[in-house]
């Protein structure tokens, strides 16, 4: 048996009978705690293939394991966040992190008597990314990157074992973008959770993941693996080496070989 916490084997999957394959025999493995991340062209199936690993799409081909168990539904092990933090508008900022204890089991039974106690958690989760004091606005009162950590929060409130994050900082400006891959960074280290980064940043890639895959044209295939060896804790100034640099040149350039094939 393998002991890797995310296993994907010989995978396809085909949203229709017309269109073809999204992804196609896509194997993977992921051990506990470890963060990958995903990369390709756009249309590629990195989404796609984050939708497998959380249970919210099923292979038309292949099989999916997380935690040494087959994948046939969505996993209340999962947190996830996307490009667009999704908070409710009438919902303040601690609210909005509370949501999955509200809905998703064991929590949701005991929500009401817990109440205090998940709220304490949230406030705590929050204040962990620079938040303290903005437990109680609305997400229209927030900037956008304010409004990424709250979503971030949400995703992990409940103690996922398996953080998806879909383009998290795609929408923000540079210098917010840098602030919140450090803000992961601290949290990835702290909470030890198993991350599937999708992203087009090849710099976020390499400043956050172990491990970077590089996919093809749709039909999305695995082309390529790169073990990031930057030693951790890594700190913002390592983007400006030359080792960080050649990594991204080389998988700017397999990317780039990719796109006009």
């Amino acid at each position: 048996m393998s002991d890797a916490f995310v296993e994907v084997e010989h995978v396809d999957l085909a949203y229709d009978d017309v269109s073809g394959n999204a992804i196609e025999d896509v194997t993977l493995s992921m051990q506990e705690h470890e963060f990958i991340a995903v990369v390709g062209p756009s249309g590629c199936g990195k989404s796609t293939f984050m939708k497998l690993c959380s249970g919210l799409r099923r292979a038309s081909k292949g099989s999916v394991m997380v935690g040494g168990r087959a994948v046939s539904g969505p996993l209340k092990i999962v947190g996830m966040a996307f490009q667009n933090a999704t908070l409710l508008p009438w919902r303040t900022a601690l609210d909005n992190v509370l949501l999955p204890l509200e809905i998703v089991e064991p929590y949701r039974s005991n929500f009401n008597r817990s109440r205090e106690t998940y709220a304490r958690k949230a406030i705590e989760l929050l204040r962990s990314v620079g938040l303290e004091g903005y437990e109680h606005r609305f997400p229209w009162e927030l900037s956008g990157g304010m409004q990424q950590r709250v979503s971030i929060c949400r995703a992990l409130v409940h103690e996922p074992k398996l953080l998806l994050l879909d383009e998290p900082f795609a929408a923000l400006d540079a210098f917010t973008r840098e602030e919140l891959w450090c803000t992961l960074r601290d949290l990835w280290t702290r909470h030890r959770f198993t991350v599937v980064l999708v992203t087009h940043d090849l710099r976020e890639a390499t400043f956050l993941a172990d491990t970077v895959y590089v996919m093809s044209k749709r039909p999305g295939r695995i082309l390529a693996r790169r073990a990031i060896d930057l030693p951790r804790p890594r700190e913002l100034d390592a983007i400006y080496t030359d080792h960080f640099a050649e990594i991204v040149r080389e998988l700017r350039e397999r990317i780039g070989r990719i796109r006009s094939a």
